[in-house]
């Protein structure tokens, strides 16, 4: 689904899109060739002129899966699986991410690999960086298993479960009185 739903907070919207690059609705994936990761990467100024490789292409999938794996984890602040976790780990690895600290007793975290792995490690410091100032567990992939968009949860109580109430979480309603009714 090519939903429009509100942008996540500064860098972390980049984690957003980058989940987004597939539309599990319609399989439409912005980053299953090389060309269309190099696109991806330029536009949102993660590289300057990455030269993909078809096995960038595979990580940088498995990569986004994992992630959409974790955004799934923060609907119930469940554990991010032992299989995503190890992808993401080896993303970390292979971006040689390190931490710097900064003069006002903080630190980010930054990817020191070149071309599509620091790019992709740029992404993952981005996560470090929203677990640590608690944007993290509002970023989320759509409860509807047809839909899997990921979304920034605005709401309150931190409870949202759809990328939209217009169409997914209308969708899951309409489900559920018809369940109900049999």
């Amino acid at each position: 689904m090519v939903a429009t739903t509100p942008a996540a907070p500064g860098a972390l919207e980049a984690v957003r899109q980058f989940v987004n690059t597939l539309d599990v609705e319609t399989g439409a994936d912005q980053i299953d060739e090389a060309s269309g990761l190099r696109t991806w990467l330029v536009t949102q100024d993660l590289a300057t002129d990455p030269a993909p490789t078809s096995g960038d292409v595979r990580r940088a999938i498995e990569l986004r899966e994992a992630l959409r794996i974790a955004l799934a984890a923060n609907h119930d602040r469940a554990h991010i699986p032992a299989d995503a976790r190890r992808l993401l780990d080896a993303g970390a690895t292979r971006a040689d991410l390190s931490v710097e600290f900064t003069p006002d007793r903080g630190w980010h975290t930054t990817a020191r690999a070149a071309g599509v792995d620091g790019a992709l490690g740029t992404l993952l410091s981005r996560v470090v960086d929203a677990m640590a100032d608690g944007t993290w567990r509002r970023l989320k992939v759509c409860a509807d298993d047809q839909c899997r968009w990921a979304f920034y949860d605005n709401s309150r109580a931190v409870t949202g479960k759809w990328c939209t109430m217009r169409v997914c979480g209308n969708r899951a309603k309409q489900q559920a009185w018809r369940d109900r009714q049999h």
